[in-house]
């Protein structure tokens, strides 16, 4: 009977601890299925270029005040605003009939001086052969002779009025200085304009190549120049990279510039330097008093770039999850700098290169899960950058 009893017991302690077996592996299976898969990068060194955004605003090569030289009333205005002009070309009409006359009376004073000066002459002709024969004394030669010379004189005289007064009219017609784009026109026919005049007629601005004025702060402009060649700051500038413009609406200008001049006085109360760069215009898309964005490039080598859907942010710092070898994560704290490379941050530490680093997902792992690692190619991640 005691037999049975212990043959009994043995046999249900056999079988609690096959069950106990199962129940372990059952469990072992489970967490093995709750595992999941992420994407992950190894970090190498690798160039980017990051590019630095500037408010500007731009100017015409030459904004000229268009003001009358002579006054009257407008008599005709053969342009509109915002007309494309050429040099030379015939803006306003100013009705100034008292030039037509002063150049009528010119012409008329030549042709007056031009009969004294015949007459002259010809009283020198009629003298000379009656000296050379001592019929009169050479007082009468001499005395024709200075008629002659003041006749010529009054011609001189009267061609210059004529020239001076032809100049006068000329001003009537009020022309184009330059190459341009007409701005506002604040009279109209009938106004009396003049020299004196406070408002110009109009502006025309010489938009063939255009200014775009900004600021930098004095840190990033010894940065650029530090790392710009050439020994004088003007060679310094001239070998800068070239600059992009973004226009109003956004988009990138088609054309690219160079910064050509940097103020050479830091304003005490910003810290900057006001810095000029030119663009050229061919097809006079940009207009004088436009606004526009100067962006800077800063080419960088072997950095370290990580996507910036590969961090998250937290108490104002800025995170990225490592896999270690045993596959487990480790939230590591990473500083990167103020500009980006398109969608990617440029790091200046917490992460060194062959660091895998997890591309998605990062907010929602918990430090020390266990994760499977599926690592990507660097090429499809940093595609963006090419």
């Amino acid at each position: 009977m005691k037999t049975t009893i212990h043959l009994g017991i043995l046999l249900a302690g056999l079988t609690l601890a096959s069950c106990g077996n199962n129940q372990d592996k059952a469990a072992q299976a489970g967490a093995a299925a709750q595992v999941k898969e992420y994407k992950v990068l190894t970090l190498q060194p690798r160039s980017a270029t990051l590019n630095t955004d500037y408010p500007a605003s731009i100017q015409g090569q030459q904004n000229i005040e268009i003001r009358p030289r002579v006054q009257g009333y407008i008599d005709k205005i053969y342009v509109d605003e915002g007309a494309v002009v050429k040099a030379g070309q015939p803006l306003f009409k100013i009705s100034a009939p008292e030039y037509e006359q002063e150049v009528r009376t010119a012409a008329a004073s030549i042709k007056s001086a031009q009969a004294e000066v015949s007459a002259a002459k010809l009283a020198v002709n009629k003298v000379r052969p009656l000296v050379e024969k001592d019929i009169v004394s050479k007082y009468e030669l001499e005395s024709a002779q200075y008629t002659y010379q003041s006749a010529l004189a009054s011609l001189s005289q009267a061609n210059a009025s004529l020239v001076n007064a032809k100049t006068n009219l000329g001003y009537t017609t009020v022309k184009s200085p330059v190459n341009g784009v007409v701005g506002s026109i604040p009279f109209r026919l009938g106004s009396l304009v003049s020299a004196t005049t406070t408002d110009p007629m109009t502006t025309v601005s010489s938009i063939g190549n255009v200014f775009a004025y900004f600021a930098i702060n004095e840190k990033l402009l010894l940065s650029f120049t530090k790392d710009s060649s050439g020994t004088s700051f003007a060679q310094k500038i001239a070998k800068m990279p070239k600059v992009s413009l973004l226009l109003s609406d956004g988009s990138l200008y088609g054309e690219q510039g160079r910064i050509e001049t940097v103020n050479g006085l830091i304003n005490t109360a910003t810290g900057s330097a006001n810095i000029r760069a030119g663009f050229p215009n061919p097809k006079g898309i940009i207009r004088s008093g436009s606004s526009a964005t100067v962006r800077i490039p800063n080419d960088l080598k072997d950095v370290l770039l990580i996507p910036q859907s590969a961090t998250f942010e937290l108490q104002d710092k800025r995170f990225a999850v490592v896999v270690g070898k045993d596959g487990k994560t480790k939230n590591v704290t990473v500083t990167v700098m103020q500009n980006t490379a398109g969608n990617f941050f440029v790091v200046e530490s917490g992460l060194k290169s062959g660091d895998q680093v997890v591309l998605e997902g990062v907010a929602t792992l918990k430090d020390g899960s266990q994760i499977k690692a599926a690592p990507q190619e660097a090429d499809s991640v940093y595609a963006d950058l090419k």
